[in-house]
């Protein structure tokens, strides 16, 4: 029996050959007589383990030797007050406000240094991404802060701001946790990304940050020491104990992805094509209907979380208990904003996407 289909935004679905894996390697990994989870975090097993998911994330995503690979804890939530704390110098960080997440990041920026809006589309309602020359980018800023894939509102920056070309020399932070993996990164143009590994990486308890090396040591004096950067760094990600197993999943997951290709293209390239073609295609089951809506400007639409409406929302509970019965799971849109919200991480197989759309038509037929 096949399994249903998750579309949760996060803890999300992982690939069935990654959980098949962690299963048969559970009560004893490669020979060790151990579970990851009861394994030391400086042993031999499972250094090896981590080094292997470092190593693999470098070649997955191509990242620079300039950047470090560090696997923290907190999530996203967390590494908006450590971003503040190692990079802020208690003076001043600019924002774009695209949504939720990015206005999540400014207030709690806010308790550590002077952080200020560069720009919104809060008046519009999170449908778009404010034009980069119309940023209103501060000299001396320690950082601009982006968030390059809002889960929430289903917006997504299609390509990275070029802060040189805007004048501006402060380095660039990425909140990317929501799509990290689905698309090629142009590294150039980054100072900082960070990663909730939930969503497209792995479980919860694992955060991912890739930091140029020139950013370390500048923490306020108040940063906790585990929380520092260049001490998180200076340690291999060993200072305290890591959410082993989580790495160790999303360790699985990386091979998974370096194993996925097609004729011209493999890991990330692949994705980012079948994911490209994954959204256009219920995007265009949306905007070809008169029962469903998206309001998203089409040149910000995220290719990884795509919210949409019914246009008579009295039927959204139907519209979710019917999907619920045909294994069409986690479709409820998040509580601020209503609707409906399908998230096609890496892990959602093209199937997926199709059966969405068959309801859909299917629910509308019935309905309309």
């Amino acid at each position: 029996m096949s399994r249903p289909f998750n579309f949760s935004a996060g803890p999300a679905v992982l690939p069935e050959e990654v959980l098949q894996q962690a299963s048969a390697e559970m009560l004893d990994w490669n020979g060790s007589g151990m579970s990851v989870m009861e394994m030391s975090h400086r042993g031999e097993e499972f250094m090896s383990i981590c080094e292997r998911a470092e190593s693999d994330f470098r070649l997955l995503l191509a990242i620079p030797p300039a950047f470090r690979i560090l696997f923290m804890q907190g999530g996203g939530l967390a590494e908006n007050a450590i971003v503040p704390l190692n990079l802020s110098r208690g003076e001043q960080a600019d924002f774009v406000v695209t949504g939720s997440w990015s206005q999540k990041s400014r207030q709690e920026a806010a308790k550590y240094c002077d952080a200020r809006t560069a720009a919104s589309s809060q008046a519009d309602g999170y449908l778009r991404i404010p034009n980069a020359d119309t940023w209103a980018l501060r000299e001396g800023s320690r950082y601009v802060h982006i968030c390059s894939n809002e889960t929430i509102h289903g917006v997504e920056f299609s390509t990275l701001p070029d802060l040189k070309a805007l004048g501006c020399d402060a380095p660039l932070v990425i909140d990317f946790s929501s799509h990290v993996a689905s698309r090629s990164v142009d590294w150039s143009r980054v100072g900082l990304a960070f990663a909730g590994a939930q969503k497209n990486l792995g479980p919860a308890g694992l955060t991912v940050v890739v930091v140029r090396e020139d950013l370390l040591g500048n923490s306020l004096q108040a940063c906790p020491s585990a929380f520092d950067y260049r001490v998180v760094a200076d340690n291999r990600s060993m200072y305290n104990t890591p959410p082993t197993y989580a790495i160790y999943i999303a360790g699985l997951v990386f091979q998974w992805l370096l194993r996925q290709g097609e004729a011209d293209a493999l890991g990330v390239a692949a994705m980012e094509r079948r994911n490209t073609g994954k959204s256009q295609s219920l995007y265009s089951a949306i905007d070809g209907s008169g029962f469903y809506v998206n309001r998203v400007e089409p040149a910000c639409r995220s290719r990884m979380n795509i919210p949409f409406f019914l246009r008579d929302e009295l039927r959204n509970d139907a519209f979710l208990n019917g999907a619920r019965t045909r294994g069409l799971l986690q479709l409820k849109g998040h509580k601020s904003v209503g609707g409906m919200r399908a998230s096609l991480y890496n892990a959602m197989p093209v199937a997926g996407v199709q059966a969405l759309i068959a309801y859909m038509r299917e629910f509308e037929k019935e309905h309309a």
